[in-house]
């Protein structure tokens, strides 16, 4: 297909857009110093941006009500709990609850009383209490946030929408270790799945739906 046919089936099949909902959360996925640790295996500058971005958007969502909750990769001793991923990925053995990899960045420490889910696989919703957590909120909408765009981020895209929840990725608020997959994954979120916006499109709609008071 010629690169104009593509773009304009681009253009026509993959422009929708679902926006938000009623009622909007954030997630904060797995920012951990195993990200931002220049000494860790997994160690993504890509990463350490999208924090420092971060942490202004989940200021403006605390200041406007809209819930935080924060997910962090968490593995027993014996990585028994990580079946085939951790193998396939020994670097997350890592990952204990002691170790200072699977501790939260500074930048973005979860405030107190908002929830910390532990996982073991890509996804925030797979074996996890997410879904009920955000159901019984009334959550209709999740904004995106952490790392990797590639990996987790992506995964938790596909189940948010397979759950029934508008996505929205605030593009300056994830990150990867590589540009080329982050921006791919960004272009295939936008096409298939929710809504790449930029971080000041997501806070002024925080802004203007706690002003309406709705």
């Amino acid at each position: 297909m010629a690169s104009e046919d593509l773009q304009k089936n681009y253009r026509d099949t993959f422009n929708g857009s679902t926006g938000f909902g009623k009622s909007t959360a954030v997630l904060a996925i797995d920012f951990m110093k195993a990200y931002t640790l220049p000494d860790s295996g997994l160690y993504a500058e890509g990463v350490v941006e999208a924090v420092r971005q971060a942490a202004t958007l989940y200021d403006c969502a605390r200041r406007c009500d809209v819930p935080v909750i924060h997910t962090r990769v968490v593995y027993s001793a014996d990585g028994a709990d990580g079946g085939i991923f951790i193998e396939k990925l020994p670097v997350l053995r890592q990952m204990t609850e002691s170790s200072i990899y699977s501790q939260f960045d500074d930048n973005v420490l979860p405030v107190e009383g908002e929830p910390v889910i532990r996982k073991q696989y890509p996804s925030a919703f797979f074996a996890t209490p997410l879904v009920s957590m955000l159901v019984a909120k009334g959550v209709d909408t999740v904004v995106l946030t952490g790392c990797s765009t590639s990996g987790c981020v992506r995964a938790s895209v596909v189940d948010a929408i397979s759950y029934g929840f508008r996505v929205v990725v605030p593009r300056e608020c994830v990150g990867d270790r590589h540009q080329n997959p982050h921006e791919a994954n960004l272009f295939d979120i936008h096409a298939k799945y929710g809504d790449v916006m930029s971080m000041s499109e997501v806070m002024r709609h925080f802004e203007e739906r706690s002003q309406h008071g709705s």
